[in-house]
């Protein structure tokens, strides 16, 4: 009976393993497909290369782009910031 178990324990072990590499080919290819279709719409994106082997698994690489934030949009939220934590010092 112990020997039964151990090797279905194996043939799981077996299955979930499989299934770990089928999953990991599709997100490949899903990432490729997406490299692909932000290159044809012109928008650079995750990761910067077109590889899957690249991309899967890993940062990509490429520093990522910010916005600029201008100066009446920082000391909008600067000036939001400051009344939340007044109000919330006020309230303890």
């Amino acid at each position: 009976m112990l020997m039964k178990s151990a090797e279905l324990i194996g043939w799981a072990i077996g299955g979930i393993e499989r299934e770990i590499a089928q999953t990991r080919e599709r997100l490949a290819a899903l990432t490729v497909q997406a490299a692909r279709l932000r290159k044809r719409a012109g928008i650079r994106g995750f990761g910067g290369t077109g590889s899957a082997t690249a991309t899967a698994g890993t940062s990509g690489g490429g520093q990522r782009r910010r916005r600029k934030m201008s100066p009446e949009a920082r000391k909008k939220i600067s000036d939001m910031m400051k009344k939340r934590w007044a109000e919330r010092r006020k309230g303890k």
